[in-house]
C-alpha cells in the first residue's frame, strides 16, 4: 500500500487528486489543507488538517505519516496579491516548501516530492511555447517565489519531480472557488460587459488532466521537471470567445484589451505554453483539448445544478 500525502487538498487540482486517487486500490491517501476538509465525499481517504506555514506542524504530520509520495499543490498564486503580499507569499511558496523538505529528510527520507509550479516563471518573450530546458526570468514576485522553491526542490538532495502547468480550470465541491473559465461563462451569462487581454497567450489546463499528469508521475516513479499543461495555446481573448461560444452567449458583450491598460500590480509574461512532449513520451500524459475540457467542465455543472 503506497501513502500519498496531498497538501492543499481544499484547492482546485488538491480536490481531484483526493478523487481521483479514492480509485487506486493501493494507494492510501492522506488530504491535508488549513481548516477543516471541505470535499463532500469524506469517505475513502484520510484528512488531516496542516498549516503549511507552521513548521512544527509540518513535521508532525510528515513524521505520522512516513508517506511514500507527497504532491503539494498548496500555494499562494493570486499574482497581484502575491505582489503586496510578499511575505505571506514567501512564506507559503517558499518556506514551506523548505519545511517539507527538511521534514521529508528527517522523518520520511524515501519520499517522492511533487512540486507544482507555473510557465509564469518564464518572461515570456521566447515567441513561442516553452521546454523543461529553457531559462526562467520570472517578471512578478509570485513567480520570483515559485522559481525560489523549485531551486530549493532541485538541489534538495531528496527525489524530486517538478510538473509545471498553466491556467488550470474546471470545478470544486460546492462550487466555491472560481477560475478565469467559470468567471467568463458567468459574467457572460448575466448579460455583464467584460474586458479581457487579447495580448498575452496560454495553454489553460484541465483540472482533472493535471492531477492525473501528477499520478502518472507518482506512479511511475519518474523525476524532474514535466510540463503539464493543456495541448491548446491561445489568446485569453480567444480562450473566452471559445467559453462563449460553447454556452451559445453573447460575444458582442467582450471587449478585447491591452494588458498595460488593466493596471495591474503584477507584470504577466505576454505569450508563454508548455511543450508537453516529454509528459506525453515518459508518462503517458494524454490532457483533453480545451473544447473537450467544456464539454466535461459542462457535465459537472450540470451535474451541480
Amino acid at each position: 500500500m503506497k501513502k500519498i500525502l496531498i497538501t492543499g487538498s481544499n484547492g482546485l487540482l488538491g480536490q481531484k487528486l483526493v478523487y481521483a486517487l479514492k480509485k487506486w486500490n493501493d494507494v492510501e491517501t492522506i488530504a491535508t489543507a488549513l481548516g477543516t476538509n471541505r470535499l463532500i465525499d469524506q469517505q475513502g481517504y484520510i484528512y488531516e488538517p496542516m498549516n503549511i506555514v507552521d513548521q512544527a506542524n509540518v513535521e508532525a504530520v510528515i513524521k505520522k505519516y512516513q508517506p511514500d509520495v507527497i504532491i503539494n499543490t498548496a500555494a499562494m498564486t493570486n499574482v497581484d496579491a502575491c505582489e503586496s503580499k510578499r511575505e505571506e507569499c514567501w512564506a507559503l511558496n517558499v518556506s514551506a516548501v523548505e519545511y517539507m523538505i527538511d521534514a521529508i529528510k528527517k522523518h520520511s527520507p524515501q519520499a517522492h516530492f511533487i512540486h507544482l509550479s507555473t510557465d509564469f516563471i518564464f518572461d515570456g518573450e521566447k515567441g513561442s511555447a516553452y521546454t523543461e530546458e529553457d531559462t526562467p526570468n520570472p517578471l512578478s514576485y509570485y513567480a520570483l517565489s515559485k522559481w525560489e522553491a523549485e531551486k530549493r526542490v532541485q538541489n534538495s538532495g531528496i527525489k524530486w519531480a517538478i510538473g509545471r502547468t498553466i491556467i488550470v480550470f474546471g470545478i470544486v465541491d460546492n462550487m466555491s472557488r472560481s477560475n478565469i473559465v467559470l468567471w467568463a461563462k458567468d459574467a457572460l451569462t448575466k448579460g455583464q460587459k467584460i474586458n479581457v487581454v487579447d495580448d498575452q497567450f496560454r495553454s489553460p489546463t484541465l483540472a482533472e488532466d493535471l492531477a492525473q499528469g501528477c499520478i502518472l508521475i507518482a506512479d511511475k516513479g519518474a523525476t524532474g521537471i514535466y510540463n503539464l499543461a493543456g495541448p491548446d495555446t491561445f489568446s485569453i481573448l480567444d480562450l473566452v470567445y471559445k467559453v462563449a461560444d460553447f454556452w451559445k452567449l453573447d460575444k458582442s458583450l467582450v471587449s478585447p484589451s491591452k494588458s498595460n491598460t488593466l493596471n495591474q500590480p503584477a507584470k504577466r509574461p505576454p505569450r508563454t505554453g508548455l511543450i508537453i512532449d516529454k509528459a506525453r513520451k515518459e508518462l503517458g500524459y494524454a490532457p483533453h483539448t480545451f473544447e473537450q475540457g467544456l464539454k466535461i467542465l459542462d457535465e459537472q455543472l450540470k451535474a451541480f445544478s
